[in-house]
Protein backbone atom coordinates (compact mmCIF):
# COMPACT_ATOMS: atom_id res chain seq x y z
CA UNK A 1 0.00 0.00 0.00
CA UNK A 2 2.88 2.73 1.01
CA UNK A 3 4.56 1.93 -2.54
CA UNK A 4 0.84 1.88 -4.53
CA UNK A 5 0.95 5.44 -2.62
CA UNK A 6 4.20 6.98 -3.42
CA UNK A 7 4.11 5.82 -6.86
CA UNK A 8 0.84 7.86 -7.15
CA UNK A 9 2.06 10.91 -5.23
CA UNK A 10 5.49 10.81 -7.98
CA UNK A 11 3.04 10.92 -10.59
CA UNK A 12 0.81 13.82 -9.89
CA UNK A 13 3.44 15.90 -8.80
CA UNK A 14 5.40 14.88 -12.08
CA UNK A 15 2.38 15.58 -14.17
CA UNK A 16 2.04 19.00 -12.42
CA UNK A 17 5.31 20.78 -13.39
CA UNK A 18 5.54 20.92 -17.07
CA UNK A 19 2.61 23.26 -17.67
CA UNK A 20 2.68 27.15 -18.53
CA UNK A 21 0.84 29.30 -17.07
CA UNK A 22 -2.59 30.30 -18.15
CA UNK A 23 -3.31 33.92 -18.11
CA UNK A 24 -7.11 34.68 -18.97
CA UNK A 25 -7.35 37.10 -21.49
CA UNK A 26 -8.57 40.57 -20.53
CA UNK A 27 -12.69 41.38 -22.39
CA UNK A 28 -12.58 43.12 -25.61
CA UNK A 29 -14.99 45.61 -27.14
CA UNK A 30 -16.17 46.67 -30.60
CA UNK A 31 -14.37 49.53 -31.77
CA UNK A 32 -17.07 52.53 -32.21
CA UNK A 33 -16.52 55.63 -34.36
CA UNK A 34 -19.10 58.29 -33.89
CA UNK A 35 -19.23 61.86 -35.94
CA UNK A 36 -18.13 64.86 -34.35
CA UNK A 37 -21.53 66.23 -32.29
CA UNK A 38 -22.01 69.06 -35.05
CA UNK A 39 -25.21 71.25 -35.02
CA UNK A 40 -26.72 73.31 -37.93
CA UNK A 41 -30.17 75.00 -37.30
CA UNK A 42 -33.10 73.43 -39.74
CA UNK A 43 -36.73 74.76 -40.00
CA UNK A 44 -38.68 71.66 -39.58
CA UNK A 45 -41.56 71.86 -42.05
CA UNK A 46 -44.30 71.10 -38.79
CA UNK A 47 -43.18 74.72 -37.81
CA UNK A 48 -40.62 74.71 -35.57
CA UNK A 49 -36.54 75.10 -35.96
CA UNK A 50 -34.24 73.15 -34.25
CA UNK A 51 -30.26 72.13 -34.04
CA UNK A 52 -29.72 69.14 -36.12
CA UNK A 53 -26.38 67.46 -36.03
CA UNK A 54 -25.33 67.39 -39.19
CA UNK A 55 -24.99 63.53 -39.41
CA UNK A 56 -28.63 63.18 -39.48
CA UNK A 57 -31.09 64.32 -41.84
CA UNK A 58 -35.06 64.84 -42.93
CA UNK A 59 -36.08 61.91 -44.06
CA UNK A 60 -40.68 61.64 -44.64
CA UNK A 61 -42.67 64.31 -43.66
CA UNK A 62 -46.56 64.08 -43.14
CA UNK A 63 -49.31 66.71 -42.89
CA UNK A 64 -52.94 66.56 -43.08
CA UNK A 65 -55.33 69.52 -42.88
CA UNK A 66 -55.60 69.80 -39.63
CA UNK A 67 -52.36 70.72 -39.01
CA UNK A 68 -50.98 67.60 -37.31
CA UNK A 69 -47.79 66.68 -38.69
CA UNK A 70 -45.68 63.43 -38.79
CA UNK A 71 -41.68 63.77 -39.33
CA UNK A 72 -38.75 61.03 -39.38
CA UNK A 73 -34.93 62.26 -38.47
CA UNK A 74 -33.02 59.59 -40.07
CA UNK A 75 -29.83 58.87 -37.86
CA UNK A 76 -27.68 58.73 -40.77
CA UNK A 77 -24.80 56.35 -39.23
CA UNK A 78 -26.14 55.54 -36.32
CA UNK A 79 -28.80 53.09 -37.87
CA UNK A 80 -32.15 54.83 -36.23
CA UNK A 81 -34.89 57.06 -37.12
CA UNK A 82 -36.41 59.53 -34.25
CA UNK A 83 -40.03 60.02 -35.11
CA UNK A 84 -41.49 63.14 -34.86
CA UNK A 85 -45.50 64.07 -33.84
CA UNK A 86 -46.66 67.43 -34.45
CA UNK A 87 -50.06 68.14 -32.81
CA UNK A 88 -51.50 71.94 -32.91
CA UNK A 89 -53.47 72.44 -29.76
CA UNK A 90 -57.01 73.21 -30.06
CA UNK A 91 -60.55 73.58 -28.10
CA UNK A 92 -61.05 69.88 -28.76
CA UNK A 93 -58.05 68.31 -28.09
CA UNK A 94 -56.96 69.59 -24.61
CA UNK A 95 -53.03 69.60 -23.71
CA UNK A 96 -53.49 66.75 -20.84
CA UNK A 97 -54.82 64.85 -22.98
CA UNK A 98 -51.76 64.82 -25.11
CA UNK A 99 -49.32 64.80 -21.75
CA UNK A 100 -51.30 61.64 -20.93
CA UNK A 101 -50.86 60.07 -24.02
CA UNK A 102 -47.24 60.59 -23.60
CA UNK A 103 -46.95 59.32 -20.55
CA UNK A 104 -48.79 56.00 -22.16
CA UNK A 105 -46.21 55.53 -24.53
CA UNK A 106 -43.53 55.68 -22.12
CA UNK A 107 -45.59 53.13 -19.89
CA UNK A 108 -45.82 50.89 -22.54
CA UNK A 109 -42.83 49.83 -21.79
CA UNK A 110 -42.45 49.50 -18.15
CA UNK A 111 -42.62 45.37 -18.22
CA UNK A 112 -39.06 45.56 -20.44
CA UNK A 113 -37.60 48.97 -18.63
CA UNK A 114 -34.97 48.40 -15.57
CA UNK A 115 -35.31 51.66 -14.96
CA UNK A 116 -37.30 54.97 -16.33
CA UNK A 117 -35.50 58.47 -15.78
CA UNK A 118 -37.00 61.43 -16.83
CA UNK A 119 -35.88 65.02 -16.86
CA UNK A 120 -37.43 68.13 -17.14
CA UNK A 121 -37.25 70.97 -20.06
CA UNK A 122 -38.00 74.46 -18.93
CA UNK A 123 -37.34 77.18 -20.95
CA UNK A 124 -39.83 80.20 -20.36
CA UNK A 125 -38.11 82.51 -22.86
CA UNK A 126 -39.02 80.37 -25.70
CA UNK A 127 -41.91 79.03 -24.30
CA UNK A 128 -40.94 75.66 -24.70
CA UNK A 129 -41.99 73.08 -21.81
CA UNK A 130 -41.32 69.51 -21.61
CA UNK A 131 -39.95 65.99 -20.18
CA UNK A 132 -37.28 63.48 -21.86
CA UNK A 133 -38.09 60.12 -20.81
CA UNK A 134 -34.91 57.87 -21.00
CA UNK A 135 -35.91 54.29 -20.60
CA UNK A 136 -33.17 51.79 -19.65
CA UNK A 137 -32.98 47.71 -20.69
CA UNK A 138 -33.61 46.11 -23.25
CA UNK A 139 -36.92 48.35 -24.67
CA UNK A 140 -37.87 49.04 -28.04
CA UNK A 141 -37.56 52.85 -27.28
CA UNK A 142 -35.02 54.10 -25.15
CA UNK A 143 -35.61 57.91 -25.60
CA UNK A 144 -38.90 59.55 -25.62
CA UNK A 145 -39.80 62.83 -24.94
CA UNK A 146 -42.65 65.85 -25.68
CA UNK A 147 -42.41 69.52 -25.84
CA UNK A 148 -45.02 71.62 -25.34
CA UNK A 149 -45.66 75.88 -24.94
CA UNK A 150 -49.15 75.04 -23.35
CA UNK A 151 -51.32 76.92 -25.20
CA UNK A 152 -50.76 76.53 -29.42
CA UNK A 153 -48.25 73.55 -29.99
CA UNK A 154 -47.59 69.80 -28.83
CA UNK A 155 -44.33 67.71 -29.69
CA UNK A 156 -43.62 64.06 -29.42
CA UNK A 157 -40.90 62.53 -30.23
CA UNK A 158 -39.40 59.11 -29.88
CA UNK A 159 -36.11 57.43 -30.85
CA UNK A 160 -36.08 53.68 -32.65
CA UNK A 161 -33.09 51.78 -33.54
CA UNK A 162 -32.92 48.99 -35.90
CA UNK A 163 -31.64 46.67 -34.23
CA UNK A 164 -32.39 44.06 -31.70
CA UNK A 165 -33.07 45.42 -28.44
CA UNK A 166 -29.69 44.80 -26.16
CA UNK A 167 -29.28 47.64 -23.57
CA UNK A 168 -25.52 46.49 -22.82
CA UNK A 169 -24.73 46.39 -26.21
CA UNK A 170 -25.92 49.65 -27.21
CA UNK A 171 -25.41 51.78 -24.46
CA UNK A 172 -21.88 53.69 -26.52
CA UNK A 173 -24.63 54.40 -28.83
CA UNK A 174 -27.34 55.26 -26.92
CA UNK A 175 -24.94 57.68 -24.50
CA UNK A 176 -23.96 59.52 -27.97
CA UNK A 177 -27.67 59.80 -29.28
CA UNK A 178 -28.88 61.19 -26.12
CA UNK A 179 -26.76 64.21 -26.08
CA UNK A 180 -27.95 65.15 -29.83
CA UNK A 181 -31.01 64.54 -28.82
CA UNK A 182 -31.38 66.58 -25.13
CA UNK A 183 -29.69 68.82 -28.07
CA UNK A 184 -32.53 68.78 -30.26
CA UNK A 185 -34.83 69.27 -27.19
CA UNK A 186 -32.90 71.69 -25.53
CA UNK A 187 -33.24 74.09 -29.12
CA UNK A 188 -36.15 73.54 -30.26
CA UNK A 189 -38.21 77.30 -31.36
CA UNK A 190 -41.74 77.86 -32.50
CA UNK A 191 -42.85 79.22 -35.66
Amino acid sequence: MKIFSTLILIIVLASCGNDELLIPKPPTYLRLDFPDHEYKNVRSECGFTIDLPTAYSFKNTQKNTVGICNQEIDLGPLNGTLYIFYYPLTAKDTLAKFINFSNDKVDDHKLKATAINDQKILRPNDKVYGTFFELQGDVATNYQFYLTDSTNHFLRAELLLNSRPNYDSLKPHLDYIQVDLLKIANSLKWK
